[in-house]
């Protein structure tokens, strides 16, 4: 999506409102149009971002994401699945497999969690995302979902483990 048309629009309005004022006001309007223009692309994109979440709410699990390629964004839209998931979940997955839908939230609600990690997996993950077509931060969320679901299905076939009640301590050797 182009945003020139848009921020040129805004240029000229804000040119013709300063012709009106006068001359002084012209040369005010000419030194603030710059850093104007990068001001509006920036809410536009703040916009566009704010529009993205709110699809992806009513269009879950299915989402839209907003990506800047260059100086212009871009959207990503990931339709919800056609095939319900399994009861079981999906197993572990294959290296090279491709990544399960998007998880079904109760409420659409979406939350923030920031974290480190190292350069090259940064890389990887970029790529990964790419080659699936989605936003780093979908496909982040279908892996992590794809790895609960299998979590959960190991956790679910192992024994059940009795919890440790802290009466019993043992000290000492043994041979």
């Amino acid at each position: 999506m182009e945003l020139e048309p848009y921020v040129g629009t805004l240029r000229q309005e804000f040119a013709l409102a300063a012709e009106a004022a006068g001359e002084e006001a012209m040369a005010v309007a000419e030194r603030l149009v710059i850093p104007l223009e990068s001001s509006t692309r920036l809410a536009l994109l703040e916009a566009l971002s704010a529009a993205a979440d709110e699809i992806t709410r009513d269009l879950a699990p299915g989402s839209v994401h907003v990506r800047l390629q260059g100086r212009e964004p871009q959207f990503v839209v990931t339709p919800p699945p056609a095939e319900p998931l399994d009861e079981a979940g999906p197993g572990p997955l294959a290296p090279g497999a491709a990544l399960p839908p998007a998880p079904e939230g109760d409420d659409g609600a979406t939350a923030r969690i920031n974290f480190r990690l190292a350069e090259h997996l940064k890389n990887r993950i970029e790529q990964a995302a790419d080659r699936s077509g989605l936003s780093v931060n979908g496909w982040l969320v279908r892996a992590a979902a794809a790895a609960l679901d299998a979590d959960a299905a190991l956790g679910s076939a192992a024994a059940p483990r009795r919890a440790a009640t802290g009466r019993q301590h043992f000290t000492g050797w043994v041979r």
